[in-house]
């Protein structure tokens, strides 16, 4: 089975990463871009087959490594 994980910044957190793209963008010539919130994709192959199962591991796993749940939250997608 196969996962994909999405984490983001949580809102009110300062992005410097967002805000440099947004300036980059706008150096570039793309106006009107008001704001970019970076985040990271994590795609993971599992062995698991149970979709219940597969999931529970996977928040597992952003609990406790794949995110900083302080000032990140996630979203787990199964396929």
């Amino acid at each position: 089975m196969k996962a994909r994980v999405h984490v983001m910044l949580k809102a009110g957190v300062l992005d410097p990463q967002g805000e440099a793209v947004r300036h980059a963008l706008g150096q570039l010539g793309f106006a009107g871009v008001e704001s970019v919130r970076q985040g990271k994709v994590i795609e993971l192959d599992l062995a698991e087959t149970d979709r219940g199962r597969a999931e529970a591991a996977v928040r597992e796993m952003c609990e406790k490594l794949l995110a900083n749940t302080v000032i990140e939250s996630y979203s787990v997608e199964l396929a």
